[in-house]
């Protein structure tokens, strides 16, 4: 073979002769000729083998020449060929590639098969994918979903077909064919044919789809065979990181090659090199669009998951880019250092570099804690989510991350929110401390173990180790200087100084015993005296001859003397310790050293425990406080995360855990169904399905769980929990029956269990007979005995909650449609309940009055005639009343006979219990009040259904003729019984309002003979002074006002009086309550004192003002009161210290800024009325106020209205604050270009106060926000008129030369101003501000609340503004009779006839 084959550049060059030996190609075959040559191919294929494709590689690339002309099957027919050839080259070669004696020209055939055939193959290849492609957009599936036939089996076909080929490529080339080269050099333009055709199958959009893994992991090891083998490397990493700039979906599939080809194909610095160029480019290049920044994300992210250790070398390269602008990269490198810290850097078998790169990679993340780009906190967050579930997190950065994290917790993105509660959920259920403890638990053992430390180490530092010198070592050094102290005293002296000696030394001899002696004379030679210590050796022998110690001294000479001493002081640092006592300290064992160092550790160690716990502990109560809030917010998904947390909390029993659960029950009737099924499903999974062996087992912990739930509950909780214990009742559980078994057992008092279990059980059991009645009504004998019976006046709360489980059996609970279900008079449970109402009445049970408004509500729900069976109980409840008086009279007069007679009457009067009483009237107001319910709604309801038998009745009874006549006049009839019922419900209604104001307050009904009493005791204070007397007077006299408009327009003034000049709180905020229940019910009569219910908005008691701006928010919303100036009273409370008055009035204006123009109507009034010199307000409450308003003012005819408005007010207001607070409004607004253009244009409004600093600068802010990206033509405006403002500020008004000003001046020189003004509201009592004292009850005309006379004031002049001229005179409610408010604006309500036509 002469010729070599030479991959080309471009398919076109293998027709052009350009190298000596270069093959060329002959003959182009026409399309129409090329299945014959096919055909001609394939025999030759079977026939020679690979090797055909030296003489018939003419016929492949005809078919690629004229792969546009020629019919797919011919291309598919080649393609197989080719694959053939290839796979015949990897089975034939490996023998030729072994032997070493293989001719050249052999060789050069079989490198010539190899080029040619992969060449083919590889071009065919591209071409079938390029128009595989083509046809799949083309028969892309459209609205329809349907693909078209043709397009979807060629397309699956081809799919199956680019296996085979990758796989017969790598049959080849993982053979060592570089053999086959000269020299083993292959040449680029081979290998770049067969890369070139894997990347362009890689650019396929369903390259990453599951479908295409097979495709794509050939595809893969194909790339890792020539980095390996063929020096791909450097191209395989440019390659990768040009795919990814231009197809983003492609992150995933490099992010698994690059991982295959470093593991499995040991190629690791194909990371290196790509990660290089990564990091390599610049932070301006990655801001670009269309730079890839997004794919490069996502390929480290997922490369970081796949080989986390393997990106350790090249981690400085990427961390560049956390300084960058891409917050795409900034997530990336966050999240490659999360999984290195997860899977490589964790563990306590780190070396000191790996903790190292641990700590560092770790302070980097915190950093980005705080990054100025929300997505990037959200996702470190995540990250450390997963750093603490995997455990990798270092004990030591606990209560760092996790305060950081509670930080996040007031972050401005919904999602880092979101992620913050996750990490905090993830730190409570992996907490290496105890979640049960609260910090409070842990106060007290943390003091005692510091102290007990401290004392650890006092004791220590008591005991500090000195230099320890051996006894041996201390009688070497002074054995010398005593020999020659001993030589001397052995030496004969006078007598004198003989007996002298002797006297001294039996004066330290006769005291002591041998041992004793021995102590003192070592205690000599340790403080080198030693000439004391030989003559009291030597004395000592002569006192105690019988001593072991100077036994050797019955012949003294200097050797038996020295022995002797020497025996004293070596032996005395181990006899005792009384030897040693003026002497250094002796040296302490090792061991006890180590022993007390090592609990000295412990301690540490256990203090240091405690600390991190006690912080811990109160990290997550600091948690749970902000996340319980969150489960109010607007935002679904930040509620549902809330949820979840608490969920989480419970589960691992975290202290005040319960406090969320309880929070979030009131979710349950949220209109969000997400938001109420994640309730309920945490309900279920903390409540509902319990563990347990067996059923018994689980019974008792489900009521358990839901009975500490319960406990100390509050009413609105309980009926939140209702309704998911109802709806696990009403499931088809097999729990059931044993749940209501446990709950009768604990009830009836079978299983020892307290009281408040007690309560839970019966108010459960009422939960469950809401599902299925008889469940309490087959057992109300039970329920009669235990809880009503001779011990009812025990436990009033369980009796309390007996009633409300029985009430959950009648008709108004469950709003049954048939005849209603009522119990007979006699029934047990009424004479109970009559016997237990009216026996407390003469009690002082605190608990006695809620027992009796629910025994009273289940009398009128449940029995047969329930008003005369309450007036039996009046009688019966005042006689008890009456005979204990009596008694208490006859008991006095037996104690003092001597007292005038005169004075017995105002005995008897004082005997009266002041309690019982209230009682007695607290059940007259109980009894009134659902005596109108009862009539209003259960009459009613019965006459209506009633009347509906007859009707249906009547029509039953009418023959097929009268139907078939109605039939044909339908419309007409259904108009005039539309009329007919209207009328009829018209009659009924009318009869239940005519009952209520003759009948219910008659002489001859009993609840009339209490209405004189009741006025009394409100009337009269000082009289009757009690606070629960008063209290209870007070709210049965708003109850029998509920009866109909006479008995209200008759006490109206009398309540209000009470309203304003009651001194109890208490008296106060039920008066608002009650007053608000008779504005709905009478709005005609209540309508001229709305001005007395927003005064107590300004009351000096926070209870008073919680309860105003609660009822008046309702009467509001509801459309109850119509909206007017006295808003601003409201307004003021945005700005009250008690944080919850504020959340409530906040409430007020969010919920009123859903009504249109609501608070745009009103802000001009609000501003006045709060800008008023009198109010007082200084200029920072003034603008916090403004503040929230002006944030509901979002339009732009809104802003612009405003702002002439406001501008007019400028000429009317007189004091210099009014001008400021005007400006500031001014400012507050959000200025557009048209309201700056009304601004302009009232420039003579205040262009002669700007002068004044509080003027100037507000409307100078104005300018500056205007100007922030206006165009330049609107800047120059607002640069202009700055100037206007500077200078008149500067200079002042008259000095600013202007001919547009000089004009607009004379204009208003001649022009005259008038001011229209409006009469002076009369108000009959000067205005009570917070915190003054109010007028002395006792001072009022002996003990009785008077109605104040109307005051006589001359009029003043008022400023008022045109905006204020559309709006109705009002007049304010005063107290005289003369001047009760009269009706200004009647409340009609419409008449039933009116709504059925309707």
């Amino acid at each position: 073979m002469s010729w070599d084959f030479i991959v080309p550049v471009c398919i076109d060059d293998l027709v052009k002769t350009e190298g000596i030996n270069q093959y060329v190609v002959q003959d182009v075959v026409p399309p129409k000729q090329l299945p014959a040559y096919l055909s001609k191919f394939k025999a030759a294929l079977r026939s020679q083998g690979p090797l055909c494709i030296l003489e018939h590689f003419d016929t492949g690339y005809s078919v690629l020449q004229r792969c546009n002309s020629v019919e797919l099957g011919v291309k598919e027919d080649a393609l197989e060929l080719l694959v053939q050839v290839v796979s015949g080259l990897a089975a034939s070669l490996p023998v030729l590639l072994v032997s070493t004696t293989v001719p050249a020209a052999e060789r050069k055939e079989k490198l010539n098969a190899v080029k040619m055939s992969v060449y083919l193959l590889c071009k065919l290849t591209e071409t079938l994918e390029s128009d595989s492609y083509r046809q799949s957009i083309i028969t892309a599936p459209g609205k329809g979903g349907k693909k078209g036939k043709a397009g979807g089996e060629g397309l699956l076909q081809w799919d199956t077909e680019r296996e085979k080929v990758l796989q017969a490529l790598i049959q080849l080339l993982q053979l060592d064919i570089r053999s086959l080269w000269s020299l083993s050099l292959v040449e680029e333009e081979f290998i770049s044919c067969v890369t070139c055709c894997c990347y362009k199958l890689l650019e396929n959009p369903t390259i990453s789809h599951v479908k295409s893994k097979p495709t794509r992991d050939c595809i893969i090891h194909l790339l890792g065979v020539l980095i390996k083998k063929y020096n791909h490397l450097l191209g395989a990493s440019v390659k990768v990181i040009q795919l990814l700039q231009h197809f983003e979906q492609l992150s995933s599939v490099f992010a698994q090659a690059v991982s295959v080809w470093s593991t499995e194909y040991g190629v690791r610095a194909i990371i290196g090199e790509v990660i290089r160029e990564i990091g390599q480019r610049s932070s301006e290049e990655l801001a670009r669009e269309g730079s890839g920044v997004k794919a490069f994300a996502s390929f480290l992210s997922e490369l970081s998951a796949l080989v986390p250790e393997l990106l350790i070398p090249n981690i400085s390269v990427l961390i560049t880019h956390l300084e960058g602008e891409s917050h795409a990269m900034r997530v990336a490198v966050c999240e490659v250092l999360g999984e290195i810290l997860v899977r490589v850097l964790c563990g306590d078998s780190l070396d000191e570099s790996g903790k190292a790169d641990r700590d560092r990679f770790f302070d980097t993340l915190q950093e980005h804690l705080h990054d100025t780009h929300s997505h990037v906190r959200a996702r470190v967050l995540q990250v450390y989510t997963r750093i603490v579930n995997s455990k990798a997190l270092p004990l030591c950065r606990y209560s760092e991350v996790m305060e950081l994290a509670v930080g996040r917790l007031m972050d401005k993105s919904i999602n880092a929110v979101k992620s913050a509660i996750q990490l905090l959920a993830a730190f409570i259920a992996h907490n290496p401390y105890s979640c049960k403890l609260s910090s409070a638990d842990l106060k007290k053992p943390l003091e005692k173990e510091t102290a007990k430390l401290r004392e650890m180490k006092e004791k220590l530092e008591g005991k500090a180790p000195v230099a320890v010198i051996k006894a041996s070592e201390l009688w070497a050094a002074m054995e010398p200087e005593l020999l020659v102290t001993v030589s001397t005293e052995l030496e004969p002296t006078s007598e004198a100084e003989k007996e002298k000696q002797e006297e001294d030394d039996d004066r330290d001899v006769e005291e002591d015993d041998d041992r004793a002696t021995a102590v003192k004379i070592a205690q000599y030679l340790r403080v080198n005296k030693y000439r004391n210590a030989v003559r009291l050796c030597i004395r000592a022998h002569a006192c105690f001859p019988e001593s072991e110690m100077f036994a050797s001294l019955s012949t003294l000479t200097p050797e038996t003397l020295m022995y002797t001493l020497a025996l004293i002081f070596k032996g005395s640092d181990k006899d005792t310790a009384d030897i040693s006592q003026n002497s250094p300290p002796t040296p302490q064992k090792e061991g006890e050293k180590e022993g007390e160092d090592g609990e000295l550790k412990k301690q540490e160690m256990l203090v240091q425990y405690l600390r991190d716990t006690e912080t811990f502990a109160l990290q997550v109560e600091r948690a749970i406080s902000v996340i319980n809030s969150m489960l109010y917010w607007k935002t679904t998904s930040v509620v549902q995360e809330a949820v979840q947390f608490c969920v989480t909390v419970c589960e691992f029993s975290v202290a005040n855990s319960v406090s969320g659960v309880r929070k979030m029950l009131p979710l349950v009737w949220s209109t969000d169904a997400a938001i109420k099924d994640a309730v309920v499903q945490a309900y279920r999974r903390l409540y509902l399905n319990p563990q347990g062996d067996t059923i018994r087992m689980k019974a008792q912990t489900l009521v358990d769980s839901l009975s500490e739930l319960m406990v100390d509950a509050s009413l609105g909780t309980i009926q939140c929990l209702e309704e998911i214990v109802q709806e696990f009742f009403g499931s088809s559980s097999n729990l059931q029956s044993t749940v209501v078994q446990v709950l009768w057992e604990r009830f009836t008092g079978k299983r020892e269990t307290s009281g408040l279990h007690r309560r839970a059980a019966v108010l459960l059991l009422g939960m469950a007979a809401r599902a299925e009645r008889e469940v309490v009504l087959s057992n109300l004998d039970t329920l009669c005995s235990v809880a009503l019976g001779e011990k009812v006046t025990e436990d009033f709360l369980l009796a309390r909650d007996t009633v409300i489980t029985i009430c959950s059996i009648t008709d108004h609970v469950r709003q049954s449609r048939g005849a209603p279900f009522r119990l007979p008079q006699e029934h047990q449970l009424f004479t109970c309940l009559t016997q237990a109402v009216a026996e407390g009445v003469v009690m002082e049970d605190p608990y006695w009055q809620s027992f009796m408004e629910q025994a009273v509500r289940l009398i009128y729900f449940l029995a047969e005639s329930p008003d005369q069976l309450c007036s039996r109980l009046l009688q019966r409840s005042a006689r008890l009343l009456i005979d204990q008086t009596a008694e208490g009279v006859e008991i006095n007069k037996d104690a003092g006979q001597m007292q005038d007679g005169s004075q017995e009457s105002n005995e008897q009067g004082e005997q009266v219990n002041c309690v019982c009483l209230a009682q007695l009237l607290a059940l007259c107001g109980c009894v009134a009040f659902w005596q109108v319910s009862h009539l209003e709604r259960s009459v009613s309801s019965e006459l209506r259904r009633r009347r509906g038998e007859t009707e249906e009745r009547e029509e039953k009874e009418k023959g097929p003729s009268s139907k078939a006549k109605q039939a044909a006049n339908e419309s007409a009839m259904e108009e005039e019984l539309g009329l007919i019922g209207a009328s009829a419900e018209d009659t009924e209604a009318e009869l239940i309002r005519k009952i209520c104001e003759t009948e219910l307050l008659a002489e001859e009904n009993l609840l009339c003979a209490f209405l004189p009493l009741l006025v009394r005791v409100c009337s009269s204070p000082g009289r009757y002074s009690h606070p629960q007397l008063t209290t209870a007077a007070c709210l049965a006299l708003s109850q029998y006002m509920m009866i109909s408009p006479s008995a209200c327009e008759e006490n109206i003034r009398l309540m209000f009086t009470v309203l304003e000049r009651s001194a109890l709180p208490v008296v106060r905020a039920n008066a608002i309550i009650a007053l608000g229940d008779l504005t709905v019910r009478f709005p005609n009569i209540l309508e001229p004192w709305t001005q007395n219910l927003y005064a107590r908005l300004s009351d000096e008691v926070p209870s008073v003002r919680q309860t105003a701006v609660t009822v008046l928010t309702q009467l509001v919303l509801k459309d109850v009161l119509k909206v007017k100036g006295q808003v601003s009273e409201v307004a003021v409370l945005l700005i009250d210290p008690e944080p919850h008055i504020t959340s409530l009035a906040l409430n007020f204006f969010n919920e009123l800024a859903t009504k249109d123009n609501a608070i745009y109507n009103l802000l001009p009034d609000i501003i006045s009325r709060l800008s008023d010199p009198e109010r007082g307000m200084t200029s920072e409450d003034f603008n916090t106020i403004m503040k929230q308003l002006f944030s509901y003012i979002t339009k732009e005819r809104q802003t612009e209205s405003l702002v002439e408005k406001l501008c007019q007010r400028f000429r009317t207001a007189k004091t210099e604050r009014q001008w400021c607070d005007l400006a500031m409004s001014l400012s507050l607004l959000s200025m557009c270009e048209r309201g700056f253009k009304r601004l302009q244009e009232c420039w003579e409004c205040y262009s002669d106060k700007l002068t004044e600093s509080g003027v100037y600068q507000p409307l100078l802010s104005i300018t500056a926000k205007l100007r922030r990206g206006a165009k330049p033509q609107f800047k120059a405006q607002v640069d202009e008129f700055e100037k206007r403002l500077t200078a008149v500020h500067t200079r002042g008004l008259e000095n600013v030369e202007s001919p547009e000003m000089d004009e607009n001046e004379k204009q208003g020189e001649s022009t005259q101003k008038t001011v229209m003004c409006t009469p002076l509201s009369t108000r009959g009592r000067p205005r009570t501000k917070r915190g003054q004292v109010k007028p002395s009850v006792s001072s009022r005309d002996g003990d009785s609340f008077v109605t104040p006379q109307k005051s006589r004031k001359s009029k003043k002049p008022v400023i008022t503004f045109s905006s204020d001229e559309e709006e109705e005179d009002e007049e304010d409610a005063v107290m005289a009779e003369s001047e009760t408010p009269k009706v200004t604006t009647p409340i009609a309500r419409t008449s039933r006839r009116a709504r059925l036509r309707n």
